[in-house]
């Protein structure tokens, strides 16, 4: 009689564990090759190939933040991230500024966990279906009072705009768009651009 118990409990633990299994969208990103980082020597590029296409967790990858260009015709999305810029398509993953292989295979894993736990959440996301870019600089120092103040720390409003883009100042710390109400909607506009 136990031996019958301990099989219908390893049937129930192994169904179990095969749903959480189906709950997973990627298994693994295999390195294929590395690169030369042109934009910051001594680092490099990593590129790897998903376990499966990434075609339909990308729309929903491009609803997570720090997203600069989503694409739906080529199924791409790009994010920055703290050092660089990683990129997703549907057979390949770019990751640049990498210090070493160790670091790439690292950034590999934590990406296959980003996927798996937005996949595990989409039923509470809206897939992206247009497509998105980030802002341009132009567009940002656009909507800015152009006072060129000083008040933020940057020598000017155009200095400011690239250090928002840059997520290295906050919209509140331009004071004169903060302090005029005149600047309402186009403090609203940005802080939606950004």
């Amino acid at each position: 009689m136990k031996g019958d118990d301990r099989s219908a409990r390893c049937g129930r633990i192994k169904s179990q564990w095969k749903s959480v299994q189906e709950m997973n969208y990627l298994d693994s990103i295999t390195l294929t090759k590395t690169l030369p980082c042109l934009a910051e020597p001594g680092r490099i590029i990593v590129i790897g190939k998903p376990s499966q296409p990434l075609t339909d967790i990308i729309p929903y990858l491009a609803t997570l933040p720090d997203v600069i260009v989503y694409n739906p015709i080529t199924c791409t999305v790009t994010f920055r991230r703290q050092h660089g810029f990683m990129t997703l398509y549907t057979d390949k993953v770019y990751i640049t500024k990498v210090k070493d292989v160790e670091e790439g295979l690292e950034l590999f894993k934590a990406l296959v966990d980003a996927v798996n736990a937005t996949w595990a959440h989409r039923a509470e996301l809206v897939a992206v279906t247009a497509a998105r870019s980030a802002p341009r600089l132009l567009d940002i120092w656009a909507l800015l009072p152009q006072t060129n103040c000083k008040q933020c720390g940057e020598s000017t409003c155009m200095a400011f705009a690239a250090a928002l883009l840059q997520q290295k100042r906050s919209l509140t710390e331009c004071l004169a768009l903060s302090a005029d109400p005149s600047f309402g909607e186009r403090r609203a506009t940005l802080e939606a651009m950004l």
